[in-house]
């Protein structure tokens, strides 16, 4: 592709900067210019609520390139720069300071931004929330031996932050308004095994509970006030409640968009939008997924690591379709695991293993008794067996699913 092209990439994430590498790594010679909005080199979101938080890492730790990678490859990195306005039409974009870049293909790379629930109390001292690495050091200095903390919501960022924050000898209460953590994600069935682990741990964890308000004295946050009138006191709160995908560019350019919850920016599945020069890839992509035939949309680390070399390979004119399943992994106290596929109607849950010990597997089944989705815990070398599983789509036998005697590799059809 000519030396005079020019690519542009909104989007200062991993996603970000996995695109400008897959484009340099596939010998695109031309421009590539990456804009960040944050004003610190790209670098990996997990590690906050995880490594970071439990002091066993530092940011240059999970920064993706060092500044004289981009210096090397010939990347024009213009951190602290958001792009404010896309002009298909003209194929450009606008800055915040009125000046305007052309470009001949784009890529959105915009990520997800934490919701607020629409309730009083969000925007007071005290109240943190968590995204960015300056969030994450926030939550860093507050979350000291012998403080408390109130968690408004059980889901993946809650659930960590509370386990890091009750290792650091914080302690924890975590509200959640459905019947079990995690629910959305895993089910009531797997969810409830999460539950049993944070109260193991000192958790005060209340299920099926709403929250009326964050309390507060003044402008500083006190605690929380639930909705039958009893209140929980607390030092500092974290709102995480989900988040929602950035796609206001996207909608302002008049991109397709998903409706509903899931929404996102509608992709094929060589993650090209409704218009031909732009793509979208991470947690705003609601991509067609062959397997499936179905649009899916995760915020999940793996789709901002991997769906940028599919994207670049649509840029350079040599589409490819974005095949592999959604993954996402955690690690909360002594317990890690790796979730593969997608279940988000499912028949049944099978557990392979020591489940009391937590060394286990567990698989969704839809009603064929064809394997959905899986997740290792604390077991570390069947994934790809499990994924061969997902992909084969035959029924399985769920008795010889569940006996760890019977070889998943045969279990197949």
């Amino acid at each position: 592709m000519a030396s005079s092209t020019t690519f542009v990439i909104v989007g200062g994430g991993l996603a970000g900067a996995k695109a400008v590498e897959a484009l340099r790594d596939n010998g695109f010679d031309g421009q590539i210019i990456l804009f960040a909005e944050e004003s610190r080199l790209p670098y990996e979101r997990p590690p906050l609520s995880k490594e970071y938080l439990a002091g066993k890492k530092t940011l240059a730790d999970f920064t993706v390139h060092n500044s004289d990678w981009y210096v090397d490859h010939r990347i024009d990195l213009r951190l602290g720069s958001p792009v404010v306005r896309v002009d298909p039409d003209a194929h450009t974009v606008a800055l915040g300071d009125g000046t305007t870049v052309h470009y001949d293909k784009l890529l959105l790379a915009t990520g997800s931004a934490p919701r607020r629930p629409p309730i009083p109390g969000v925007t007071a001292d005290g109240v943190y929330y968590l995204r960015s690495y300056q969030d994450a050091e926030l939550l860093d200095s507050v979350l000291t031996e012998g403080s408390s903390l109130a968690v408004l919501g059980a889901g993946w960022i809650g659930l960590e932050v509370a386990a890091a924050a009750r290792q650091r000898g914080v302690a924890v209460t975590v509200v959640e308004a459905a019947r079990q953590p995690l629910v959305a994600a895993l089910g009531e069935t797997v969810g409830e095994l999460f539950a049993a682990l944070h109260r193991e741990h000192g958790v005060d964890l209340r299920l099926n509970t709403q929250v009326e308000e964050i309390a507060t004295t003044g402008d500083a946050a006190t605690g929380l006030r639930l909705r039958d009138g009893s209140t929980v006191a607390a030092d500092a709160v974290l709102v995480a409640v989900g988040a929602k995908p950035n796609v206001e560019l996207a909608e302002q350019a008049g991109l397709s968009l998903g409706s509903g919850p899931q929404g996102g920016v509608l992709v094929d599945a060589s993650l090209r939008t409704s218009d031909p020069d732009i793509y979208a890839v991470g947690d705003i992509a609601a991509a067609e997924h062959p397997l499936y035939g179905a649009r899916i949309r995760t915020e999940h680390w793996a789709n901002a690591l991997k769906q940028p070399a599919a994207a670049a390979a649509g840029m350079l004119g040599t589409p490819t379709d974005y095949r592999e399943l959604p993954y996402f992994f955690t690690d909360q106290y002594d317990l890690g695991m790796e979730y593969v596929g997608h279940a988000p109607d499912f028949d049944r849950v099978v557990f392979r293993g020591n489940v009391p010990g937590r060394e286990f597997v567990a698989f969704w089944l839809d009603g064929d008794n064809r394997v959905l989705a899986g997740m290792n815990v604390n077991i570390w070398d069947v994934l790809d067996d499990v994924k061969a599983l997902i992909r084969s789509g035959a029924p399985v036998d769920p008795d010889r699913l569940a006996d760890p005697q019977s070889p998943l590799g045969d279990l197949g059809g």
